[in-house]
């Protein structure tokens, strides 16, 4: 049950100082935060004023083909738009928040011809059974949010809003971090089909001398199946690079809003360079990662929530005014002696509900703490992704150098077996073990390489891409579709 008490004797409520009966914002506390990453190493950041390239964090690795698919992704990405329109819904919904603050004018009108049945009850002597009846008039209803629950609702829809400005800025950098980590991947594969192509050309002299000493008699056929083997291997392999290659085209095809079927890369080989990753210091990773940012604005939201929820405790008091003309005939509507009006404040205090304002506030500050829980869940997760590619990073290049000298080792080894075997001083498995060794050694480098490229691409990720709070939209931004309508 709701009472409307209107009436003079509330009008002094309305001077009253408005408030917010929303708890005092805080930011949720996190665990203490380390003075340097544990894992950074070489990575650790040299000067202060280094970070990652705002906006097009991409070109740190100078390749040009990179850097054009890069580009196309936010404006031809579906995922993207789908975002940025959920963006463009939450700052509509802040203009709609917004809108109760704002006197509410309505006008209206009508002319109405009229007949009541002349049995009708409580009929007077005199009275006509059709008439005319015209009526123009506005009214005007101020509600004085004495305890802040339109506003707390506005900062609540604005909070949400930034939120969403930031989840876009999160897929915006997941999606990119995605697209470069594909192109490494397809390069990687590039490299990995020339190596098999030059592999394929060597096994198949290899096997045209051996075929040679077989027909010499010098040869066993043994030795010629073995090198037939070896050369069809390698040419297995190469078709199976070129099947991931097209996998990976496509996805970037998808990436950048083009159908997989009317899109390609060339092939083509590059040496991309792993490059400095700055770290910065631990404490300022709260200030440069997106979801943080959208996490800690929806404990903003849930907190502005809560006042909402207390605000329905007390009587919402607004002022109304209605004023208008109405005649039932053909003069002219709009004079004095046909005007009339009604002016005064309400007040509305719902009684009882059956604990309904008590559930809503219970609610609200569950909703708080596990909008601050989960804030804490994504801060420990972006501290551990900035160990995970510092870790791997350190690892990769410490069993790329590895790798590389096993690369020079099994040259050599491939070297001499052939040349023993040309001197009659081996047979052709001796060859065969060896070059597959030597092959299978440069295949693992160059997965080495493109992983370590990847590694990077997800240190850059871990670390925001170049984004910070300062990219956040703020009030007004959020807010521009606002104001009297």
């Amino acid at each position: 049950m709701k009472i409307v008490l209107p009436g003079a004797a509330l009008l002094g409520s309305a001077l009253l100082v408005s408030c917010s009966l929303a708890p005092d914002y805080h930011v949720p506390d996190v665990p203490p935060i380390p003075v340097s990453f544990k894992e950074a190493g070489p990575w650790q950041l040299a000067h202060p004023a280094d970070t990652v390239p705002r906006g097009s964090w991409w070109s740190v690795y100078g390749d040009p083909d990179l850097d054009r698919l890069e580009a196309l992704v936010d404006g031809h990405n579906p995922t993207i738009a789908e975002a940025v329109a959920a963006y463009d819904v939450a700052r509509a919904d802040v203009a709609q928040a917004g809108s109760p603050l704002w006197p509410q004018i309505i006008a209206g009108g009508a002319l109405t011809d009229n007949r009541q049945s002349d049995r009708r009850p409580l009929r007077g002597n005199g009275q006509p059974d059709e008439f005319h009846m015209n009526i123009l008039d506005a009214s005007i209803n101020y509600d004085l949010d004495l305890w802040g629950r339109l506003r707390n609702g506005l900062a609540a829809q604005t909070a949400a809003a930034q939120a969403s400005g930031a989840d876009l800025a999160t897929i915006q950098l997941s999606l990119h971090a995605e697209l470069a980590n594909d192109y490494t991947a397809l390069r990687g594969l590039d490299a990995q089909e020339k190596l098999l192509s030059q592999s394929v050309e060597v096994y198949r002299r290899a096997l045209a001398i051996t075929q040679a000493r077989y027909d010499g008699k010098i040869a066993s056929g043994l030795d010629v199946a073995r090198a037939q083997d070896q050369l069809e291997t390698a040419q297995a392999a190469e078709t199976e690079v070129l099947a991931q290659r097209a996998l990976y085209e496509h996805a970037i095809a998808s990436l950048i809003g083009e159908s997989a079927s009317a899109f390609s890369i060339a092939p083509r080989v590059v040496q991309i360079a792993v490059p400095h990753i700055p770290t910065g210091v631990p404490s300022t990773l709260l200030l440069r990662r997106p979801d943080i940012a959208a996490a800690e604005r929806r404990v903003a939201a849930a907190n502005a929530v809560v006042g909402i929820a207390r605000a329905a405790f007390y009587p919402d008091i607004s002022l109304s005014a209605l004023v208008g003309f109405q005649n039932s005939g053909q003069a002219a509507l709009i004079s004095a002696p046909l005007s009339f009006w009604t002016i005064g404040p309400q007040m509305v205090f719902p009684l009882f509900e059956g604990g309904l304002r008590v559930a809503q506030e219970a609610a609200a500050n569950a909703s708080l703490r596990g909008a601050g829980e989960a804030y804490r869940a994504v801060v420990l997760t972006s501290f551990r992704q900035v160990e995970d590619g510092l870790s791997t990073l350190r690892i990769l290049a410490d069993e790329l150098r590895q790798e590389q000298a096993a690369v020079a080792s099994s040259q050599r080894a491939a070297d001499m077996a052939m040349s023993l075997y040309r001197d009659g001083a081996t047979n052709y498995l001796d060859v065969v073990v060896t070059q597959t060794a030597y092959l299978d050694a440069q295949r693992t480098a160059l997965a080495l390489q493109t992983r370590e490229l990847q590694a990077s691409v997800q240190l850059v990720r871990a670390l925001g891409g170049g984004w910070s709070t300062n990219d956040l939209p703020d009030s007004s931004q959020v807010a521009e579709m606002n104001g009297p309508s």
